[in-house]
This record gives C-alpha cells, structure tokens and sequence, in this order.
C-alpha cells in the first residue's frame, strides 16, 4: 500500500466511512502518506460544500414544459387505435350501428371491387378514355404556351414537323432559358465587380 497513492474509489470509501476488511489498510495508508491525506481532507472541504449548498426545486411547470419539446415517437398501429376511439361513438348502441355501417361500406366497395375486376376490359377502356382526354389537354395547353411564346407561324412549322420538330423545340426552348440564366449570372457578377471597384 505504501508504494502507491489512494485511487478515487478508494477516497470515496473513506469519505463514506464504510467499515470493513478492505477499509483498514487504506486508513493506515492515509495516516502515513501527507499526498493521500492532503486528497481525503480536500474531498471533504467538497462533500461538505456540496451539502451546505442551497437545494434548489424545478419550476412547478418545467417537467410540463421540457416534455411538450420532446419528439415521442409513436408507433402507426397505437396511432390509427386512438384515432378510432376518438370517432367511435361512446353508447354500445351506437357503436353497433357504426359497426354496421362500416360493414355496409366495405360489402360495397368489395362488391364494386369484384365487378371491376370480372369487367376489366371496362376499366382499361375507361382508363385510357381518360388518359387521351388527359393527354390530349395537356398538348393543347402546351400548344397555346409555345403559340404565345413563339408565335403562329413558328407553332405550325412545329406541328408539320411532328415529333422531331416539337423535340427540337424544346431542346432550342431549353437551351435559351440555360443561356438566359448563364447570361443573368455573368451580368449580375460583373456588376458586383464594378461596385467594389
């Protein structure tokens, strides 16, 4: 024991007062070394300075307060459970008549379902029916921005030239808006420049 000092835990347990076979030779220890001694009184000066300071109690909101802040993840099944408590009716009446309902509304939407999929060539026919009137809106939107933007005779050159034309429209509109930005970027820094100048 002489050959070395105290550890931390070997203070501690002196300073708690603990009793036992491993305490005595730390307390001879103690009495014969000035470094270990110097360290047990001074980690008594702190234990009582610790004791003698004020306690000090949270605000009576704080825990309210801190936990409002915290993000608390919740899981999707304990989600969707309390969002139907909160929308079924509290009255055992009630809720068989939600139930019946809710089963009435699914018996519809499965036997819509059914008959959806035994006509399927019904459903592709009115899907692509949709998508033609969809489609064909679109192109005539863009026809009207591209006749605005490029003028008449521009747009039908385009239309007579199909596909590739209306490709190469649109490459030309691209590259404009690029060389546009480019030229706005290359204004803008000259004009910085000069300012600091």
């Amino acid at each position: 024991m002489e050959h070395r000092h105290l550890l931390p835990n070997e203070i501690d347990l002196l300073l708690d007062g603990d009793v036992g076979f491993g305490v005595t030779p730390l307390r001879a220890h103690v009495r014969s070394c000035a470094h270990c001694r110097a360290e047990l009184d001074e980690a008594r000066e702190l234990a009582a300075a610790l004791d003698h300071l004020p306690h000090f109690a949270p605000a009576a909101h704080f825990a309210d307060r801190v936990m409002a802040q915290v993000q608390v993840f919740e899981p999707a099944h304990v989600t969707a459970l309390d969002t139907a408590r909160r929308w079924l009716p509290a009255s055992r009446p009630a809720r068989a008549l939600a139930g019946l309902a809710a089963g009435g509304v699914g018996l519809v939407l499965s036997v819509a379902m059914l008959w959806l999929a035994a006509r399927l060539d019904v459903v592709v026919f009115f899907t692509n029916l949709v998508a033609e009137r969809v489609r064909g809106t679109m192109l005539d939107a863009l026809g009207d921005a591209a006749g605005a933007a490029l003028g008449q005779p521009a747009l039908e050159a385009i239309r007579a030239s199909g596909a590739t034309g209306l490709a190469l429209a649109l490459t030309a509109l691209l590259a404009a808006i690029v060389l546009a930005a480019v030229g706005l970027r290359a204004l803008v820094g000259a004009s910085a420049r000069q300012r600091r100048v």
